[in-house]
């Protein structure tokens, strides 16, 4: 899908718009690339190889003065704005517009005294997990410690270690640093601009460039947890375990159950290559004894394959889920439940299971509930989200053939689950095509669209797939 950009001023010329650009290189201090340049194709490849964008340049901006020049440049030429930091999430291809990269903004700056972090927009979780838990701290970072920090708490945020405990990360957020439309650099929060610190939990990149957040960390320095993997005859079995364990649970524990489909490639341990799993992640806060307790009914099936659970330092929780490190070509899909009967069981087991012949990589049931959902949720993120408590989540890596035989055998189990949906869908968990209309309600949506229409009313930054228009009906999806 390539949308047909427009905009209410004049438009420039192709020989104004390319000396506009060779005064943006000479201005920034990080670098302009346009096809053909060497830094060009970096600056389009993000962590899913699907992406393939064609921006008209590459700003990699080094730093939030350079951030606001492009931003300048884009409002003067009517050139759309898209910006990427690590590459996780894909949306729609475009065409001619201005990719603004933030990886560069690297800064971290921890305050052990009130508990609070500091960083860049090209911050990755791992760079602000390793010196906060220097001084006894943690942050809600999610499961992977190469996602950048911006785009993960502006959609919200799941941590699969503190996250039942103490909500979404956006709910943690103290104040945002961004770029606006106008070129304008402001730093906004509950007190100063709430309305637009507010939209931006949620409305994330429709309203500006983020170059830096600040939010808060917990007094959080181990957890008891890590992973079970079971074979693929054990599947069902560890399915029916993971429904029985999630009952009555404290908000201090976390399980979800992965089913992992690997393919016979020699970088996988040998003792998982090619083969079926269910692998269930674990973390606790609590005791020990405590866990132990709870996931016992895993227990009573039997020694699993590998077994890592036991007390680590925070720093360790990478381990637990083991998410893949190196970019791939792959597409994702997901679900809100209201509930995970055996009846939804039994139509994961049938669409992805072993017995499927699916080529889906992963499927993934993630408890939420606790502080994540409910009247003890935040408005942080949007209200079919908070309404859930479960998430279903399931991605295939490989060439589009396989991709594409994935999607199908996902939309197929979506569309089973539908009768236990929210209706809406996680924002960090969202498909290629998903659109700002299948995450928010129609208030919400209203309530985004004012703010566009004060902060973005040209919809400059239109170059994402949850794009919201200053006006119902506009094309993009809302």
């Amino acid at each position: 899908m390539t949308e047909q950009y427009s905009d209410h001023r004049p438009p420039t010329s192709d020989l104004d718009r390319q000396a506009g650009l060779a005064d943006l290189a000479r201005a920034v201090t990080g670098s302009v690339h346009t096809p053909g340049d060497a830094g060009y194709a970096a600056g389009v490849t993000g962590f899913n190889l699907r992406s393939g964008h064609e921006p008209l340049a590459v700003v990699a901006a080094a730093d939030s003065s350079d951030v606001r020049l492009a931003v300048q440049f884009a409002a003067t030429h009517g050139i759309p704005v898209g910006v990427v930091s690590t590459g996780h999430q894909p949306f729609p291809r475009q065409k001619g517009f201005l990719l603004i990269t933030t990886g560069a903004l690297r800064s971290v700056k921890i305050d052990a005294e009130r508990a609070v972090a500091r960083v860049g927009a090209g911050v990755r979780w791992a760079e602000v997990v390793a010196p906060a838990h220097e001084v006894g701290l943690a942050p809600l970072s999610g499961s992977a410690p190469h996602v950048g920090v911006v785009g993960y708490t502006l959609g919200g945020g799941l941590s699969p270690v503190l996250g039942r405990s103490h909500g979404w990360a956006a709910d943690h957020l103290l104040s945002v640093e961004l770029v606006t439309p106008d070129g304008v650099l402001r730093r906004v929060s509950a007190d100063a601009e709430p309305e637009l610190f507010a939209g931006l939990r949620g409305g994330r990149s429709n309203f500006g460039v983020v170059t830096e957040l600040e939010f808060k960390l917990f007094p959080v320095t181990s957890f008891y947890g890590g992973g079970l993997y079971y074979p693929a005859e054990n599947v069902a079995a560890v399915l029916d375990a993971y429904a029985q364990v999630v009952q009555d649970v404290p908000d201090e524990f976390t399980v979800s159950v992965a089913l992992l489909n690997l393919p016979p490639l020699p970088e996988i341990p040998e003792v998982f290559r090619g083969k079926f799993l269910a692998h269930v992640r674990i973390t606790h806060t609590g005791t020990d004894e405590a866990a132990e307790k709870l996931i016992a009914p895993f227990r009573a099936l039997g020694a699993p394959l590998v077994d890592t659970v036991g007390r680590h330092p925070f720093s360790a929780y990478p381990g637990v889920h083991a998410d893949p490190t190196e970019a791939a070509p792959y597409e994702e899909q997901s679900v809100l439940l209201t509930a995970l009967p055996h009846e939804a069981v039994a139509h994961v087991l049938d669409r992805v299971g072993p017995e499927s012949g699916s080529p889906v990589g992963v499927l993934e049931i993630r408890q939420l509930g606790g502080a994540l959902t409910g009247p003890r949720a935040s408005a942080a993120v949007p209200a079919l989200t908070r309404d859930a408590e479960f998430i279903v989540w399931g991605a295939t890596v490989g060439p589009p053939e396989v991709v594409a035989a994935g999607e199908a055998d996902l939309r197929s189990l979506l569309t089973d689950l539908d009768k236990w949906a929210t209706g809406g869908k996680y924002q960090n968990f969202t498909g290629r095509e998903d659109v700002a209309a299948d995450l928010f309600t129609a208030a919400e949506l209203d309530r985004l669209r004012e703010l566009k229409r004060r902060y973005d009313p040209r919809n400059l930054f239109r170059v994402n797939n949850h794009t919201v228009a200053p006006e119902h009906g506009a094309g993009t999806g809302d």
